[in-house]
């Protein structure tokens, strides 16, 4: 096979896969983490959602993908701080990124709705997002069932502003961001507080991936959970920054 005729037939191949890509029905997917013994109802429920950046035409998620993985232990972390009370799920979105047409909020509000199928309506959630899933679980919070949500370095833009009035919010965002930016996240916070207080933990050197300084990250989703659902106490940062108008920096 000369090269010209091998180009083309690789072309063409990309073609194919091409097609069959954008044929392809993706659907977002819901995988329990932790659920109360016995098929008891949960006292309240908590969707774990990833971030992850976009790629070209819509891209199934990955159960493997970094930006899947790294909310795997936030989602243990979260459910060993409910003591087997609250059903804990991770949520895996329909494609990666943020496509105008269907955007992560949408896989959210599907995800409630899953969980209102499964348990009724009268369970209360709690969103918790990194990167763009941080983005999508503050714009998904309006939703009647939601009565909190953590976004955790969160991928915003300035004019993001949904009005959680009644909900509890917290933002946890490491000063060394050089992805997502803390400046506008702490202008989003600003605009929610115009309808809610909204608490902010500004990670001393912490970076978007959320490594060097994970266990701020995920005691602080972890304590925000339990005290929204169960009613369990907090304190130390997460606590302060839930009555500080300024940045809590930890």
């Amino acid at each position: 096979m000369d090269e010209a005729v091998a180009r083309r037939t690789k072309q063409s191949d990309h073609r194919a896969r091409a097609e069959h890509r954008s044929h392809v029905v993706l659907t977002p997917r819901l995988v329990d983490v932790r659920l109360p013994k016995g098929g008891r109802r949960p006292r309240g429920a908590v969707i774990v959602l990833h971030g992850g950046a976009s790629r070209q035409g819509s891209v199934m998620v990955s159960p493997t993908q970094l930006s899947v993985l790294r909310m795997i232990p936030i989602a243990k972390r979260i459910s060993r701080a409910g003591h087997g009370e609250l059903a804990v799920f991770r949520l895996l979105n329909s494609s990666r990124g943020w496509d105008a047409h269907h955007t992560p909020v949408d896989d959210a509000h599907w995800a409630l709705r899953q969980i209102a199928d499964r348990f009724g309506l009268g369970v209360p959630v709690c969103l918790v997002g990194h990167s763009l899933g941080g983005r999508a679980a503050l714009l998904a919070a309006d939703h009647h069932t939601v009565v909190g949500a953590v976004a955790l370095a969160p991928w915003v833009y300035s004019t993001d502003g949904p009005d959680l009035t009644g909900r509890s919010v917290l933002i946890v965002h490491g000063s060394q961001d050089r992805i997502a930016s803390p400046v506008r996240s702490w202008q989003v916070a600003r605009n929610i507080s115009r309808h809610t207080h909204v608490g902010y933990l500004r990670v001393d050197g912490g970076k978007h991936a959320m490594l060097s300084r994970h266990r701020v990250f995920d005691s602080a989703a972890a304590q925000f959970c339990a005290a929204t659902l169960l009613g369990e106490q907090m304190d130390g940062p997460v606590a302060q920054a839930l009555v500080s108008k300024e940045p809590v920096v930890v």
